[in-house]
């Protein structure tokens, strides 16, 4: 079961983190993994070493998503590597924490065409190739914060609301060509990205406890639901938003 030798697949953001998770996931499986990353390149030196030990087959990718070229820039290197994309997995995304009156404009914008704008270029660019094949998955990251909003990160939670959305318009109308799109939303993970908030032992007590299953996530407990929507076993699921999140999102008191 889940296997993806012959397969190419798109991680974005996966430097680090759950991206990183996902793609080494993904490679033990035996697909071609394209690492993508946007920061320093030794946020991606221990993805890449690792694909290295497992001899698995990969490209690099370093991209900031926020450009306005997105689409256009990876048709060029899928163009110029010989690729073509079969599973796409649209991981990457920027936060900030700050109440809602202090986002200015280069934080909302830098929010939305990261998170939201860059995940329809991509799926623009990779779905072609998708249909002619008559074969194609894309998973989007959402978020927990879909459900329940953190109060300080108003903008990011909206746009992992909107690529929801997103996954339910597309999934009707790609279905046909035998493409499957869905959304899987963390909770709490373990990552870069939360080590500050969560050091403070008093706001993790208080995360936890919000948790029915208490506990925080790793990002190897995100990727197995990710690498079922990238599947052939996960064929008959399209449009599906998967919370994997120990429960936080379930209303409870």
């Amino acid at each position: 079961m889940f296997n993806l030798k012959g397969k190419t697949a798109l991680v974005t953001g996966s430097g680090q983190g759950i991206g990183r998770a996902v793609a080494i996931l993904l490679a033990r499986q035996g697909a071609r993994v394209i690492i993508s990353w946007r920061s320093e390149d030794s946020v991606a030196r221990k993805t890449l070493d690792e694909l290295d030990a497992m001899g698995a087959e990969y490209l690099t990718w370093k991209y900031d998503l926020s450009s306005p070229s997105v689409r256009r820039d990876f048709e060029a290197f899928m163009k110029e590597n010989g690729v073509n994309v079969d599973i796409l997995v649209l991981n990457a995304s920027v936060q900030f924490r700050r109440p809602w009156e202090q986002i200015s404009n280069e934080e909302f914008d830098l929010q939305v065409h990261t998170n939201l704008r860059s995940s329809l270029a991509l799926i623009q660019a990779c779905v072609p190739g998708m249909r002619e094949r008559h074969w194609g998955r894309i998973v989007t990251v959402g978020s927990v914060q879909q459900y329940r909003p953190n109060t300080a990160m108003a903008v990011y939670a909206a746009t992992k609301a909107s690529l929801r959305n997103l996954v339910m318009t597309l999934s009707v109308q790609l279905a046909a060509d035998g493409i499957t799109i869905n959304n899987v939303a963390p909770g709490v993970v373990e990552t870069v990205r939360n080590v500050e908030a969560l050091s403070d032992e008093a706001y993790r007590a208080k995360i936890v406890n919000s948790i029915p299953v208490k506990f925080t996530a790793k990002p190897e407990d995100i990727a197995p639901a990710i690498l079922l929507f990238c599947s052939e076993e996960g064929r008959y699921i399209t449009g599906t938003d998967l919370p994997v999140d120990g429960g936080m999102s379930i209303p409870f008191t």
